[in-house]
């Protein structure tokens, strides 16, 4: 993924998921993919994230240097509502050994 904006997105998007569902072991490993992508391709360090009641903001070092971003509630939880709209279309399958 070429943009730091849209991995962040998908990072943020996922994260969401993974902390409502701590279970869920595709959401937990598409996560660690973006958690290395945003390590290895971009040079992001230190991510928080805080919440008001209309926006996400993320604050993060690029390369040393500090920055910040936001995305809206509603484009960031549309995967989380779609999954808890229709649990049954995302059952989570235990990682075999």
């Amino acid at each position: 993924m070429k943009s730091l904006q849209d991995a962040l997105y998908n990072w943020l998007t996922i994260k969401i998921v993974c902390d409502a569902r701590p279970d869920d072991s595709a959401a937990k490993e598409t996560l660690d993919l973006f958690d290395d992508m945003l390590i290895s391709q971009h040079h992001v360090s230190n991510i928080e994230v805080t919440t008001d009641d209309v926006m996400y903001y993320v604050s993060y070092q690029q390369n040393g240097e500090n920055k910040k971003t936001r995305y809206p509630r509603e484009l960031i939880e549309i995967m989380l509502n779609q999954i808890n709209q229709e649990p049954e279309k995302y059952e989570n399958y235990p990682i075999e050994d």
